[in-house]
């Protein structure tokens, strides 16, 4: 046999275990995800059997409330606020990750290369060699992942950057829903403030009413301190509504990603309370499977750590690689890669565990335990979810009918409080009559004031509640901070 032909068989009996490793690549161990069935209600508990019911229209649902500056904020908080921009950092984390995740898929190739001087020991002659010598080389490996832990690794990655991606949408969404709500309670402290002012201009007048009836001997100087004193009451009000004011401006400069007084000048004209278009259609309860941003990413945990199983057992199993390397060596630059200068060598490598004292047997056992809290992790979040929702139900509908009651109640004690003055001024009536009249009327209107705010922040909260947020575009390509000098340079004086 020539040997060209017992390379040929060498090389046969090498290659012959290293395909069938190839092929075994496609293996893989763990359990594969399969998404989770929950039983779900048919319909919310409100609703009509009988009835279909319509799918929620969440898009872009902050519009309905006919608010030109609350949609303007909408658009400036996705914009710029902080815990956006935190969330879409999270995601290019993500992605580097799957990226760096799907390379252990791949071979990877080192270069090298060295050039010496060197100086050989004397010989016996007395003389001593000085010489150059010149190395060049690659080396690579490739791990041939037999039971799939990369590819499980990989798996895991992705669905970590499905759940970064579900993450920002939750954060989107509360963040539009707590623009919502806060401008709400800002325009209904508004309008209970212009509301506290007009009431004790109207009490002051009574009070100065008073003050001249006393002056003709028909009221007493007690009647004009009764009278004064309710003005006084009312007036008290005011700081506090302001105060309150103010940290809802606060609140939603800093939610835009401003400093906390930045709107103050722009929201100092008032303006109506946010009404909602009412009723609006729910759909059916499974529909927060697919809506809710809470409950999709808890389910891509729940897959992401399904995976992770399949990463721990395959460590239990053995692991092959292929590694080679060529290399050309010369005591001349220019006799580097001839022939009688290089040398290779190329080959698997087996590694199989034997004992670890049960080390990766617990490690199984640790994301199996893991898979299971993320698992109950999503059915509590769709239980939450459900919840919600029924509960901004509930509220919505009831809202509705205080509010109905509060604005006849706050018309019949305007009437009152208008027939009581007129009887007062004829004096027909006692002072105390009227001070409850007018303290009546303004705790009925001040009630109504906040059952309007109740109502729009009601809707603002079924709304989350059935996963309506943003649905525009938000670019997380984008870094925060642009280095400008990365590459290779002379170190400078760190900035103290």
């Amino acid at each position: 046999m020539t040997g060209l032909e017992r390379g040929s068989v060498a090389a046969g009996r090498l290659l012959a275990p290293m395909l069938t490793a190839v092929l075994l690549a496609g293996c893989v161990v763990g359990p594969d995800y399969q998404a989770p069935m929950l039983a779900m209600p048919a319909n919310w508990s409100g609703q009509k059997s009988m009835k279909p019911a319509q799918p929620a229209q969440l898009s872009r649902w902050w519009q309905r409330l006919r608010d030109p500056e609350l949609n303007t904020l909408v658009d400036e908080a996705v914009a710029g606020n902080l815990d956006v921009a935190t969330a879409k950092a999270r995601i290019r984390e993500a992605r580097a990750t799957y990226r760096q995740s799907a390379g252990t898929l791949l071979p990877s190739v080192d270069g090298s290369g060295s050039a010496t001087r060197n100086k050989s020991a004397e010989t016996t002659s007395g003389s001593d060699a000085t010489y150059n010598e010149y190395q060049a080389g690659f080396d690579a490996s490739w791990e041939l992942d037999l039971f799939g832990g990369n590819r499980r690794g990989v798996e895991a990655a992705r669905y970590g950057l499905d759940a970064s991606q579900e993450e920002l949408r939750s954060t989107l969404l509360t963040l539009v829903g707590d623009v919502a709500s806060t401008y709400a309670q800002a325009r209904g402290y508004q309008a209970r403030i212009a509301l506290a002012r007009r009431s004790a201009v109207s009490q002051r007048q009574t009070a100065e009413l008073t003050r001249t009836m006393a002056q003709a001997g028909t009221a007493t100087a007690a009647d004009v301190a009764k009278a004064m004193g309710q003005a006084s009451s009312t007036e008290a009000a005011v700081p506090t509504l302001e105060a309150s004011y103010t940290q809802a401006v606060h609140r939603l400069s800093v939610l835009t990603g401003r400093p906390p007084a930045a709107l103050s000048d722009r929201l100092k004209r008032g303006a109506p309370i946010p009404t909602p278009r009412l009723p609006i259609p729910t759909g059916i309860p499974a529909d927060i499977l697919l809506s809710r941003p809470d409950v999709r990413m808890a389910e891509r945990q729940y897959a992401q750590y399904t995976a992770k199983i399949g990463q721990a057992e395959a460590a239990r199993y053995p692991s092959v690689s292929l590694t080679g390397d060529i290399s050309t060596a010369a005591l001349k630059l220019g006799d580097l890669g001839k022939n009688s200068s290089i040398g290779w060598s190329f080959g698997p490598t087996l590694s199989v565990p034997v004992f670890n004292a049960g080390q990766l047997q617990a490690a199984v056992e640790v994301a199996k335990a893991q898979r299971d809290q993320y698992f109950i992790a999503y059915r509590s979040s769709v239980l939450t979810a459900l919840e919600d929702v029924e509960n901004a139900l509930v509220l919505l509908a009831q809202e509705r009918i205080r509010i109905g009651k509060l604005a006849s109640s706050a018309k019949s004690y305007g009437e009152a409080a208008s027939l009581e003055g007129t009887l007062y001024k004829a004096g027909e009536t006692s002072l105390l009559d009227v001070l409850d009249a007018q303290r009546s009327l303004y705790s009925a209107e001040d009630s109504l004031l906040q059952s309007r705010v109740l109502l729009a922040t009601n809707y603002i909260a079924l709304n989350k509640a059935l996963g309506g947020g943003w649905d525009g575009a938000v670019n997380s390509a984008k870094p925060e901070i642009v280095e400008v000098k990365t590459g290779p340079r002379l170190a400078s004086k760190p900035a103290s």
